[in-house]
C-alpha cells in the first residue's frame, strides 16, 4: 500500500508538471494489477487522464483487474472495434466479463469480428452466468489420453512454445472428451517414461459441475488447497478449467459484499464515485433506516405519560436499545459468517440458535447487574435500577434470538441476510427495548 501511495503521489506530480512522457513511461513500466489499483485509487479527473496515456496494447490486461462499476464506465466509451482491439489476447473468462458489461448489439459485434474458433470458445463461456463455474473457466487448457506414456506426453507438451499459467495438472480425457482423471506435473516429470498415463495419473479428483455457484468453487478450492481445477457439463464432457487466481477475486467479492451490504453499498461501489452518483444510492437506504427509525420513536411515544413522570428514563432509555442493538450483531455476523463459509446445515441450526441464547442470556445477567447498581446510585431509586436490569436481559435474549434467528430465515427466502438483516436487526432491538423499559417503568410506577 505504501508503494502504491508513492506511485500515486510521483504520478500525480509528473502529471500536474505537464511531463506526460514520464507518466507515460512509469504507467506502463507497471504491472496491470497495479495500474488497475493506481486507476481505482485516484479521483475522477486524475484517473481518465492516466486511462488515456495507457498502452493500447495492455488495456485489456488493465480492464480484466478492474472492478466492474469502474470496467462499465471504461467500456461505455468505446465502440466495438476499440473492444476487439483490446481483448486479444485476453483469456476466455476475462474477456466474458468485459463482454457482459458491454450492450448486446456491441457484443454481438465483438463476437463477429472474431474467427469461428475464437468465437466459440468465448461463447461457451457467456451461455454461463458469471457466478457460476462456466462463468469462472478458461477453455485454455491440456488435455491428454490414459493410453499414452510418459514420454510421450513430454514430448507433446515441448512441442508448445508454452503453457497454460498456473498449469499444475494435465487432464485426461476419453476419446469422447470426458473428464477421466489428472496427470499432476510433478508426477510427469519425476516418474519413469515408460509408465503409461493410466497407471500415474489421479482418478479420485471430482472435476466441478459448470452450474456450480462461484461460492461453491471457492469453498472446494480452499477446503482442497487446489491450484486449478477441471470443468465439465452434465454428461461429464470437458469445457475448461478454473485457476486460483479467479477463486481468489471471487473470495475477495464475497468479502466486499458482506462488509458493503451491512451497509446498504454495492460491493463494487467506486469510492471516488462522483458526489451525484453517490448520493442516490445511499439516500435509498437512509430513507429505509428512517422509516424503522419512527416505528421505534412511536413507540416511545406511547409511554410519554410515563416519561413525563419519571424524566430519568429518557436518560436510560438508549442505553437498554444500545447493548441490544450491539449483542444482536454479534449474533447476526457469526452467523453470517458461517452461511457464507457453508458450515450452517439444517443439522446444527437449532444448536447455533440455542447457543447465542445461552450467550445472550448471561451476557444479560452480567450487564444488568452492572447497570442496576450504576442506575440506582446515579438517581437514588432502586426500583430504576431493578426495571433497567429487567429490561436489558429481556433485549440482549431477544436479540441473540433474532440475530441468530434472522438470518436462517433471509437465507432459506433467498434473502441476502447481509444486506437486509442489519436494518430489521436494529428495529427489533430498538423497539422491544424501548417497550420493555418503558412498559415495566409504567406498570411498576403506577
Amino acid at each position: 500500500m505504501l508503494q502504491t501511495k508513492v506511485k500515486l503521489d510521483e504520478l500525480s506530480l509528473a502529471l500536474n508538471s505537464g511531463t506526460f512522457a514520464d507518466v507515460r513511461r512509469m504507467l506502463n513500466g507497471l504491472a496491470p494489477a497495479d495500474v488497475a489499483h493506481l486507476l481505482e485509487s485516484s479521483p475522477p479527473k486524475f484517473r481518465h487522464s492516466l486511462w488515456q496515456l495507457v498502452d493500447v496494447e495492455r488495456e485489456g490486461e488493465v480492464l480484466g483487474e478492474l472492478s466492474d462499476e469502474l470496467l462499465s464506465e471504461f467500456l461505455s466509451a468505446m465502440d466495438a472495434a476499440e473492444v476487439s482491439q483490446i481483448a486479444e489476447g485476453l483469456e476466455d473468462d476475462d474477456l466474458a466479463d468485459i463482454l457482459q458489461q458491454l450492450p448486446g448489439r456491441v457484443t454481438r459485434e465483438v463476437l463477429n469480428s472474431m474467427d469461428h474458433q475464437d468465437r466459440a470458445r468465448i461463447e461457451q463461456v457467456l451461455t454461463y452466468a458469471d457466478d457460476t463455474a462456466g462463468g469462472l473457466m478458461n477453455t485454455d487448457t491440456i488435455t491428454i489420453r490414459a493410453r499414452f506414456t510418459l514420454d510421450v506426453v513430454l514430448r507433446y507438451l515441448r512441442r508448445h512454445d508454452e503453457i497454460p499459467e498456473m498449469t499444475d495438472n494435465l487432464i485426461v480425457v476419453n476419446r469422447n472428451d470426458q473428464f477421466i482423471g489428472l496427470l499432476p506435473l510433478r508426477t510427469l516429470l519425476v516418474s519413469d517414461p515408460s509408465a503409461s498415463v493410466r497407471e500415474m495419473m489421479i482418478t479420485d479428483v471430482e472435476p466441478i459441475p459448470a452450474n456450480m455457484s462461484d461460492t461453491d468453487v471457492a469453498r472446494l478450492f480452499e477446503r482442497n488447497d487446489w491450484v486449478s481445477a477441471a470443468v465439465v457439463d452434465d454428461d461429464d464432457k470437458l469445457l475448461g478449467r478454473i485457476t486460483i487466481d479467479d477463486v481468489v477475486d471471487v473470495i475477495r467479492e464475497d468479502a466486499d459484499h458482506s462488509f458493503m451490504s451491512m451497509a446498504g453499498l454495492d460491493e463494487d461501489e467506486d469510492t471516488f464515485a462522483p458526489v451525484f452518483r453517490a448520493v442516490p444510492r445511499r439516500a435509498v437506504w437512509l430513507g429505509i433506516n428512517l422509516a424503522t427509525a419512527f416505528i421505534a420513536a412511536s413507540m416511545i411515544n406511547l409511554f410519554q405519560d410515563t416519561i413525563e413522570k419519571v424524566v430519568a428514563l429518557a436518560v436510560l432509555m438508549p442505553i437498554v436499545a444500545s447493548m441490544g442493538g450491539v449483542a444482536g450483531t454479534q449474533s447476526l455476523t457469526i452467523l453470517v459468517r458461517g452461511i457464507a463459509m457453508g458450515q450452517v446445515s439444517k443439522n446444527n441450526q437449532i444448536w447455533l440458535i440455542n447457543r447465542e441464547l445461552a450467550i445472550g442470556f448471561m451476557n444479560g445477567m452480567l450487564w444488568a447487574a452492572v447497570v442496576a447498581v450504576a442506575a440506582s446510585l446515579w438517581f437514588e431509586d432502586w426500583s430504576l435500577g431493578f426495571i433497567i436490569a429487567a429490561a436489558m436481559v429481556i433485549n440482549l435474549v431477544t436479540a441473540a434470538l433474532t440475530g441468530a434467528a434472522l438470518p436462517l430465515l433471509m437465507n432459506r427466502v433467498n434473502i441476502d441476510p447481509a444486506l437486509a438483516g442489519s436494518v430489521v436487526l436494529t428495529t427489533v432491538t430498538d423497539v422491544v427495548g424501548f417497550v420493555s423499559f418503558l412498559g415495566l417503568a409504567t406498570v411498576f410506577y403506577a
